[in-house]
């Protein structure tokens, strides 16, 4: 029996790459887009679905089951990015950014949790971000709401084993999507003590996006997770140095590797 997939924000981007590839493997792949009908090229169907809005999700699940009748990989990926200065990021878009990051990928694995707890088995994957490990400048509020999706992970993981149900976290570092222009980014203020240099930062993150991998290795790695009887709590995808950097993390003084992100950001 081929599996069930559900990946959040599959109409773009990393989420469009993961199911047109497990759309190829023979994986029956449904995509969530808060506006379906205003996509006309995608290989897989897309329902509706806001991860802002808990019923959106509960009707969403319920569709596709109602379909199916299981639902056997869950792949929690809608999120967006958020830049700024902390002081100068309106209190709204933060609130925004954990409701999409953080409390809605909750909401979609309570939905589907009771599901898999039938069917005595499951897989949800979260996609976190290589960010969510570091507390990067001006980049402050993703960092926290991706790090936040981690330790939920880990925790939900433990309590959902007995019942056969596996929960993993997957790390991206920069892909080339179109995350950058889909993200808010508190404006650059005239005349603000940020100015210059977040400026500045803004430009190297854009570069470092738009040069980053191609979203096909996030869909390959997905595809080997999906296929391994026992995941790992964490994997991270992306270039050496990206990966590496949790490593240094942990190793290094906080002091020293405050001082690396420094030189990094030119800060």
């Amino acid at each position: 029996m081929n599996k069930v997939v559900l990946i959040t924000g599959g109409s773009s981007g990393i989420g469009k790459s993961i199911g047109e590839f497990l759309h190829k493997k023979g994986f029956v792949v449904y995509g969530t887009s808060r506006n379906p009908e205003k996509v006309l090229n995608s290989v897989f169907p897309l329902v509706a679905l806001d991860v802002r809005n808990t019923e959106s999700i509960k009707t969403a699940v319920n569709k596709i089951i109602e379909i199916t009748g299981r639902l056997d990989v869950v792949i929690n990926n809608a999120g967006v990015g958020i830049t700024g200065p902390l002081e100068e990021i309106p209190m709204e878009e933060i609130k925004n950014n954990f409701e999409t990051n953080f409390f809605g990928p909750i909401e979609v694995m309570k939905a589907v949790l009771p599901q898999m707890r039938d069917q005595k088995t499951g897989l949800i994957i979260n996609i976190t971000s290589i960010a969510g490990y570091m507390g990067l400048p001006y980049r402050s509020v993703y960092s926290a709401s991706k790090g936040a999706l981690e330790l939920v992970t880990e925790a939900l993981r433990m309590e959902v084993k007995s019942f056969g149900i596996n929960i993993t976290n997957v790390a991206p570092g920069d892909f080339a999507t179109n995350i950058a222009a889909g993200r808010y980014h508190a404006p650059v203020i005239s005349g603000s003590a940020y100015e210059k240099v977040y400026g500045d930062t803004l430009s190297t993150m854009n570069e470092h996006v738009d040069a980053g991998s191609n979203p096909n290795e996030m869909a390959e790695a997905i595809y080997k997770i999906i296929e391994t009887k026992k995941p790992n709590v964490h994997y991270k995808v992306g270039v050496f140095m990206q990966k590496f950097s949790i490593v240094l993390k942990r190793i290094l003084p906080d002091t020293v590797y405050e001082k690396m992100l420094m030189n990094h950001y030119k800060l």
